[in-house]
C-alpha cells in the first residue's frame, strides 16, 4: 500500500566493518600516547635522572647571603678605633608574613617605635628580594630581644637574632678623619653604574652598611671583605625548615686597617677645645706620620650606624659651628701671623739680610695706614718674628712682591692637597699676580700695592687649613726635607708608604734655622707666646707662632670682636714644635672665632696636646727623667777646689724657674 512507511535494514557486514575501523585508530592513538609516556618516564628516570636530582636539590636548598664583619680600624698603637659589636635586631621576611601590615602592627605593640619608622621600613621590605630577611630595628635591649622571641609564634614572617654592629669606642674623637657607616641608598648604585661598573649583590642586602666618609669610605673595599652564605632548607612555598651547617660558607672578614694615629693624642686633642670650635693636627716631623687631625665640635658616629633620626640630623648641620665639617681638611682660614715666617723666608731667599733692622713705630704707611700691634721700634728678623711685628713684614712682602712670596708658601706646603688616603680636603689659596688676572675684581684684574701688606701678614685673600699648617710647621722644624703627611700606617698588614723620599727644601738651612730661633724665642721671656707656652717637661722647650685673623673688617671696633656674635669674632692661630733644641713634633691649632689671641687661645691647646705626645715617646720620656747636668764653677785660687752647684730636678709636669735676668 502506497500509505504505509518503508523500513530498509543496513548490511550487518558493513556495521562491523566500520566499528572495527574505529578501534584500530584509537588503539593505535592510546598505544602512541603510552609509548610516549613510557618513553619520557624512561628519559627523566634514566637519562635525565641526574640533572633533575640536582634540581630538586636547589629548589630544597638554597643560599642566604651573610654580610662579612667589617674590617678594622686600629691606631699606631694597635688600639681599636673602629670596630663591631654584637648587636640584637628584628628581621622581616615579606613572604613569610600573610599580612605584612597587620604584622608591623602586632610588632609595634612590642616596639613602639618602630610605628615611626613604618613607612620606612615598608618600603626597605617591598625592596628586598624574595625571602631575604629585613632588619626593621637593631640594637635591641635584652627586654626587647626576649619579648620579641616570646611572641614570634604570632608574628608569622618576623624573626630575631644577633650580628655584628659597627662600633665607634671613642665617639666623637674621630667621627671625621675615620667617617661612619650607613646603610646603602640610591646614589651610591647610581655612582657605580655610571663608573660603568656593576653593583655587587652585597650592596643590595639589608643588612650592609657603606663606608662614608674619612677613612671609612676611602677604604671601603678594603675594610669590606667578602660576603658568606647559610645554606638553608625551604618547603614548597620557600619558607625556612631548616639550615645545612656543612654547606653554609663562612664570610671573610675585611681588611684591618692601622693608621699612624695615636688615640691618646687624638682623645686630647678634642678634649683641649671644650666648647669651641677649629681644628687641631699633630706631625712627627721626621717621617710625616700624622699623630692627631682633630675637628671641633665633633659628633657622635655611632648615631649614623642605624640611621639617624631626622631631627637629630637636621640638630647637626644647623647649628653655626658646623660639627659635621671636617675643620682639619675643608676648613679654610687666613693664617694670620703664623705665616710671617713664610715672608722672612722669601726675603732670604732673595739675599735678604736677617740682621737687617726696621723701624716699627706702630704703623706702616702705603696710601693708607695698617696698624700694628705696637711700637716695637728698631728689630732685626728674629726679633720681628718673637713680636709680631707687621711693621717688619709690610715692609718686607712690598719689597718683594706678591709673587715671591706664593712661591715659597707653596715649597712650604700651603695651596695644595695631600695624598693622604682620604677625600673631603680643599686647598685653600696663595694668591699672586696670575690668580689675581684669572679673578678680577669687578673687571680689574691687576694687583694693586695696597693688597701686599695684608698679604704680608697672612691676611687678605690668602687661606689655608689646619693640615697645611702643620705641613708647614713639621717642613720649618726639620730644616732640609719637604716632609709629606702619612696617615694610613698599613691596610691587611702591609706596610703604607714607609719608604717614601722627601724632596729637599728649596733654600739654605741656615735660612730656616734663622726662623726656628725666631720661633724659640716667641715662646721665651717677652715672646708673644711666652706665658701659655711653657710644657713644664724638664729641659723640653717648645717653640712657636702666634697668629690672630680678622674675620672681618672691624673699622673703629675692637680688635678682638669683644661684644660681637660669634661668627664675628677673630680666629686664633698657633703653629709649634717641640724640642726647640731637636724638633721631633709639630703641632698646628686654630680656634676658629675665639675672639681673643693666638698666645691666649691657641698656645695653651697646643701645649696640652703636645705634652701627651712628648710623654708617650719612650725618647722624650728618658730625656725629662735624666736629672739635669750641674753647672761647674771654676775655683778662684789652685788652692780651693772645684765646687759644683746641685741640681733640683723639676718633677714631670711642673713649671720651669724663670731663666735669670741678673747678668753673669
Amino acid at each position: 500500500m502506497s500509505g504505509e512507511p518503508s523500513i530498509f535494514f543496513a548490511d550487518v557486514n558493513e556495521r562491523q566493518g566500520s566499528f572495527l575501523r574505529r578501534t584500530f585508530v584509537f588503539g593505535g592513538l592510546t598505544g602512541l600516547g603510552v609509548a610516549a609516556l613510557i618513553g619520557r618516564l624512561a628519559q627523566l628516570q634514566v637519562v635525565q635522572a641526574q640533572e633533575y636530582a640536582t634540581l630538586s636539590s636547589q629548589n630544597q636548598f638554597n643560599f642566604r647571603m651573610v654580610p662579612p664583619p667589617r674590617g678594622l680600624i686600629k691606631d699606631r698603637n694597635g688600639v681599636v678605633i673602629a670596630g663591631n659589636r654584637p648587636s640584637f635586631r628584628v628581621l622581616v621576611v615579606r613572604d613569610e608574613t600573610k599580612d605584612l601590615d597587620q604584622t608591623l602592627d602586632l610588632l609595634g605593640r612590642l616596639l613602639p617605635d618602630t610605628l615611626e619608622r613604618r613607612r620606612a621600613i615598608i618600603r626597605d621590605v617591598n625592596a628586598s628580594s624574595k625571602f631575604n630577611p629585613v632588619p626593621v630595628k637593631s640594637d635591641l635591649t635584652w627586654e626587647e630581644f626576649a619579648k620579641v622571641n616570646l611572641y614570634a609564634n604570632e608574628l608569622p614572617g618576623v624573626m630575631a637574632d644577633m650580628n655584628d654592629a659597627r662600633y665607634y669606642p671613642f665617639g666623637g674623637s674621630f667621627a671625621h678623619v675615620i667617617g661612619y657607616v650607613a646603610k646603602v641608598n640610591d646614589r651610591d648604585i647610581k655612582a657605580i653604574r655610571d663608573k660603568g661598573e656593576t653593583p655587587p649583590p652585597l650592596l643590595f642586602n639589608p643588612s650592609f652598611r657603606i663606608g662614608r666618609q674619612g677613612v671609612e669610605k676611602a677604604l671601603d673595599a678594603a675594610l669590606r671583605g667578602e660576603p658568606g652564605g647559610n645554606r638553608v632548607e625551604v618547603d614548597a612555598r620557600g619558607r625556612v625548615v631548616a639550615e645545612d651547617v656543612g654547606g653554609s660558607r663562612p664570610a671573610v672578614p675585611g681588611q684591618e686597617v692601622v693608621l699612624t694615629l695615636d688615640a691618646d693624642v687624638q682623645n686630647r686633642a678634642l678634649e683641649v677645645f671644650g666648647e669651641e670650635s677649629g681644628a687641631c693636627v699633630v706631625m712627627d716631623v721626621r717621617n710625616g706620620d700624622i699623630l692627631a687631625m682633630t675637628s671641633a665640635p665633633s659628633f657622635d658616629p655611632n648615631l649614623f650606624v642605624g640611621g639617624v633620626p631626622s631631627s637629630v640630623y637636621r640638630a647637626l648641620a644647623d647649628y653655626e659651628r658646623r660639627p659635621l665639617t671636617d675643620k682639619a681638611l675643608a676648613g679654610t682660614f687666613a693664617p694670620g701671623s703664623t705665616f710671617k715666617p713664610v715672608v722672612g723666608l722669601a726675603a732670604l731667599k732673595r739675599g735678604g739680610d736677617p740682621n737687617r733692622r726696621i723701624v716699627c713705630n706702630g704703623s706702616y704707611y702705603l696710601g693708607r695706614r695698617f696698624a700694628c700691634l705696637g711700637r716695637h721700634g728698631s728689630l732685626d728678623m728674629r726679633g720681628a718674628i718673637k713680636n709680631s711685628c707687621n711693621v717688619y713684614f709690610m715692609t718686607l712682602a712690598v719689597e718683594m712682591g706678591p709673587d715671591a712670596i706664593a712661591e715659597t708658601a707653596r715649597e712650604l706646603g700651603f695651596g695644595q692637597t695631600f695624598d693622604i688616603g682620604v677625600s673631603g680636603q680643599k686647598p685653600g689659596l696663595v694668591p699672586d699676580r696670575k690668580w689675581r688676572r684669572e679673578n678680577p675684581v669687578r673687571g680689574d684684574g691687576k694687583w694693586y700695592p695696597g693688597e701686599t701688606p695684608s698679604y704680608g701678614i697672612g691676611q687678605g685673600a690668602l687661606t689655608v687649613n689646619a693640615l697645611q699648617l702643620a705641613v708647614y710647621a713639621s717642613r720649618l722644624a726639620n730644616g732640609r726635607k719637604a716632609v709629606m703627611p702619612r696617615l694610613i700606617k698599613s691596610i691587611g698588614g702591609v706596610e703604607q708608604g714607609a719608604d717614601r723620599i722627601f724632596a729637599d727644601l728649596p733654600y739654605d738651612p741656615a735660612f730656616g734655622q734663622v726662623m726656628r730661633e725666631g720661633m724659640e724665642a716667641v715662646t721665651d721671656v717677652g715672646g708673644t707666646g711666652f706665658r701659655n707656652s711653657q710644657l713644664g717637661l724638664g729641659d723640653i722647650r717648645m717653640a712657636g707662632k702666634t697668629g690672630t685673623a680678622q674675620a672681618q673688617n672691624y673699622g673703629a671696633g675692637s680688635r678682638k670682636g669683644a661684644g660681637r656674635p660669634w661668627a664675628q669674632k677673630d680666629h686664633n692661630l698657633f703653629i709649634a714644635f717641640a724640642p726647640a733644641d731637636n724638633p721631633r713634633y709639630a703641632v698646628s691649632v686654630i680656634v676658629q672665632h675665639g675672639g681673643m689671641g693666638g698666645g691666649t687661645a691657641g698656645a695653651p691647646r697646643a701645649r696640652e696636646v703636645m705634652k701627651v705626645a712628648l710623654l708617650k715617646d719612650p725618647e722624650m720620656r728618658a730625656r725629662m727623667e735624666r736629672p739635669p747636668a750641674p753647672d761647674p764653677v771654676e775655683p778662684t785660687s789652685l788652692d780651693e777646689p772645684s765646687v759644683v752647684a746641685e741640681a733640683t730636678p723639676q718633677p714631670l709636669g711642673a713649671e720651669p724657674p724663670l731663666p735669670s735676668t741678673e747678668p753673669r
